[in-house]
């Protein structure tokens, strides 16, 4: 059964800033959505369009159907109850997302109070459920923010985030500011919680190997607009949109030598919102573009079994992959990128010792006394 369904979402801000547009998204129980992009590409203003939590004057327009009810057509009586009950969200920056002159207790009892109309005690004993439940003691509900790490105050958001049984979860960068292993022991926590009680889970990110690791599907964003979408860890491994491709080879692969020397980057900066390109809006960055790119504009289509990707050079189902072969004049190198350049144009020759400043990857140099453990992607950056 579809938990939540997105349909044509629009976000405009006050000025003309068009935020996202034209977004379709859907996400069953139990299932787990990473939205991916850069930052302002538009992944938070849509984590906040979902539950109207956008400031005044923001226009917001198309359908987000949580349990089949349009949240943007409620009254905001219905709003305020669907909020935290229906569904919740664990604010960006845990270390600033939480009152710093309440106890933590108090601040996670506060919507049990107001939704469940349970008594004090009642909302006491809830709170110290949920605090052993993302692995605090219950005593902490005594203490102040400050007085916590940033991974335990993380545990606190998600423990308000759960406070009161949601079926929803949207999680935007939930591991911001945290070290790799504080990282990893939240994702895992995450994905025990979706798993126990069936929730359906959104997690915003700009780290595709973190949403490959923790999510099913995933949906890659640029300039509010979502150009590629499918199964998360394909995506991750073989993109088929030239962004989407960027994004995921933004790190290297631990274990695999030859990625340290991989083409990284991409010129020029992510468009205003306010002025976004005609055409196709990635077309000024793509390695790959076509004349016909910086006119029309691209739709998602078929990219292979459950997949989409909003590019010219994907014409359908197993196209993708067929169209990863060559780069533009001056450009990265095609395999960078994964999609085909303008009339199979040869790509940059691969790199010699003298070009990197080292040696030469896959080589004897290279590899000696490094790790052959097998490139999966990291659980955490």
């Amino acid at each position: 059964m579809t938990l939540l369904e997105v349909r044509n979402l629009e976000v405009t801000y006050p000025g003309g800033a068009a935020a996202v547009r034209g977004v379709d998204l859907s996400l069953a129980a139990g299932q787990k959505l990473g939205i991916a992009g850069e930052s302002g590409c538009g992944k938070s203003t849509l984590a906040l369009a979902l539950l109207r939590l956008l400031p005044a004057g923001t226009r917001i327009g198309g359908e987000v159907l949580l349990d089949g009810e349009d949240v943007l057509t409620m009254k905001w009586g219905r709003v305020r109850a669907v909020r935290w009950a229906g569904a919740s969200i664990v604010f960006q920056g845990a270390m600033h997302s939480l009152n710093a002159v309440h106890r933590v207790g108090d601040q996670i009892a506060e919507p049990i109070l107001l939704h469940r109309k349970a008594t004090a005690a009642g909302a006491k004993r809830k709170v110290g459920e949920l605090l052993e439940h993302v692995g605090l003691p219950a005593a902490r509900a005594s203490a102040y923010p400050h007085e916590l790490s940033g991974g335990q105050r993380q545990r606190v958001m998600i423990a308000m985030a759960l406070a009161c049984d949601p079926r929803l979860i949207i999680a935007d960068e939930p591991t911001t500011a945290l070290d790799v292993m504080i990282q990893a022991q939240i994702l895992r926590l995450i994905e025990q919680l979706v798993a126990e009680q069936d929730l359906g889970l959104i997690m915003i990110s700009h780290d595709l190997a973190v949403l490959a690791d923790t999510c099913d599907r995933l949906a890659v964003m640029y300039a509010g607009r979502v150009v590629e979408e499918g199964p998360a860890r394909e995506i991750y491994e073989d993109a088929r949109h030239p962004y989407g491709k960027a994004l995921s080879e933004a790190f290297p692969r631990i274990g695999d030598p030859a990625s340290r020397f991989a083409p990284r980057g991409l010129p020029g900066d992510p468009p205003d919102p306010a002025a976004v390109p005609s055409g196709c809006s990635f077309h000024p960055r793509c390695p790959v573009a076509l004349e016909s790119c910086a006119v029309d504009d691209q739709v998602l289509r078929e990219a292979g079994a459950e997949r989409r990707a909003a590019c010219v050079h994907v014409a359908g189902a197993g196209a993708g992959a067929s169209a990863i072969a060559a780069g533009a004049d001056g450009g990265p190198t095609t395999a960078a990128y994964g999609v085909a350049g303008p009339a199979g144009t040869a790509g940059d020759p691969p790199p010699t010792a003298q070009d990197t400043g080292g040696p030469v990857a896959g080589s004897v140099e290279e590899t000696r006394g490094s790790a052959t453990s097998a490139g999966e992607p990291r659980s955490a950056s």
